[in-house]
């Protein structure tokens, strides 16, 4: 059995080091890393080529192979990112909250401090290994990864550079761990060693996310699966509705904030589609409609029924379902009904519908007149992004800085008893 309660210990020491740092160490220790980064470029893309070989012969698809591939671009990209966060303002010691009880004769202060051990699960993307490192080393938090199998080999090696550049400057490596077996086993007893890991992170599909929901019994943040709408609204500007969904559909297919669903109005429904259907054929995309956007089309080449299932899904490809519905209410019930409170936008002219289907829905980024592929950390000006959260914790949509840390009552007397 691989040895979790070990790496917790070890990992739960070195957060109380890490809170004893000065802003000043982690800045200049995150910046130390980058420059061991890309110091060993040509290590890191050694040992990813063996990932990506295995990938290959396992014959994994092009997007995957993408998602795993590091090359000089994508480490340069990695070191950047760390220097972007040590520059990032922090929210350590912050305060968020201050009260003079004066009739109790004491003083209230409520301030920002880290978590101790945050645990990430992800899948294929090797680069987040150094993302999540950096924004929980710059709140202070120490940080346990657990990588897809498919991206082990690099992992282990982004993560041998960084503890190597940590325990140079006489911090304690275990700052960053990864655990190397990829069991499933071993994985769903790392969901519950809340005994040391304080916050648990699930980054990927569904299927993953569902299994920390099930399993853990650290508190988590739920992220990433998005099945996100566009609502083309009896007044939309048609020509606006066909750019925005072309965008949000095809910029990328595997992002989490890609349109996987369009729900249109019916009274333009007879409109919308053929002009839709019309950009989205230049990249092939089939469309999953209802029976009455099925009857819509005599020549589109790449149409299908849909099922009940497909408006529940998050396809991650060039595919798309369409909902056909009479009212604002029946697109914002069926939206709530089978979104994953992630991103979901209106295309409309008319500021009221607008602004009623911004406060009924129910997810993380609503939008206007916009693509839903605007959720992101860096656009928000959050500078980085841990992931995003679709849930309703204290940490809700793209999350940076600020949701990687916790808070404390600071109270402060002199010789104050309760009266």
């Amino acid at each position: 059995m691989y040895d979790l309660v070990g790496l917790g210990e070890r990992a739960k020491k070195a957060s109380t080091f890490l809170a004893k740092l000065t802003e000043e160490q982690r800045i200049n220790a995150l910046k130390v890393c980058a420059k061991a980064i890309r110091n060993n470029a040509e290590y890191l893309i050694k040992e990813n080529a063996i990932d990506v070989e295995n990938a290959k012969k396992k014959g994994m698809s092009e997007a995957f192979i993408d998602r795993l591939l590091l090359n000089e671009k994508v480490i340069e990209s990695m070191a950047v990112g760390l220097e972007q966060v040590a520059e990032l303002e922090n929210p350590i010691n912050k305060v968020v909250y201050s009260h003079e009880n004066q009739g109790q004769g004491i003083s209230i202060v409520k301030k920002n401090v880290p978590f101790g051990v945050i645990g990430i699960i992800y899948e294929s993307r090797p680069n987040v290994t150094a993302d999540a490192f950096a924004l929980c080393f710059k709140t202070a938090n120490a940080v346990i990864l657990k990588g897809g199998s498919d991206s082990l080999i690099s992992n282990v090696a982004i993560v041998k550079v960084i503890r190597g550049a940590l325990e140079e400057l006489g911090i304690d490596q275990n700052a960053i761990s990864v655990i190397e077996d990829t069991s499933r086993e071993t994985t769903t007893a790392f969901m519950k060693l809340n005994k040391y890991v304080d916050l648990l992170i699930p980054r990927g599909s569904a299927s993953l996310i569902n299994s920390a929901v099930q399993n853990s019994t650290i508190p988590i943040i739920e992220t990433g699966v998005g099945n996100c709408h566009i609502y083309v609204d009896e007044f939309a500007d048609l020509d606006m509705a066909s750019k925005v969904i072309f965008n949000a559909k095809t910029q990328r297919y595997s992002v989490c904030n890609a349109c996987e669903s369009l729900v249109v109005h019916s009274k333009v429904l007879k409109d919308a589609l053929p002009k839709i259907a019309n950009a989205l054929k230049e990249k092939q995309v089939e469309m999953r409609l209802d029976e009455r956007a099925f009857d819509c089309f005599t020549d589109y080449p790449y149409i299908s029924k849909a099922t009940d299932e497909d408006f529940y899904t998050e396809y991650g490809s060039a595919i798309i379902s369409v909902k056909t519905v009479d009212s604002i209410d029946e697109a914002i019930a069926h939206i709530n009904e089978h979104g994953t409170r992630h991103s979901e936008s209106i295309i409309t002219s008319n500021h009221e519908r607008a602004e009623k289907f911004l406060n009924e829905v129910d997810a993380s980024s609503v939008y206007h007149n916009a693509s839903t592929r605007f959720t992101d950390g860096f656009v928000f000006g959050l500078g980085a992004e841990i992931g995003i959260s679709t849930q309703k914790t204290h940490a809700r949509g793209p999350m940076g800085l600020e949701a990687l840390v916790t808070t404390k009552y600071y109270i402060l007397g002199d010789g104050a008893v309760r009266k």
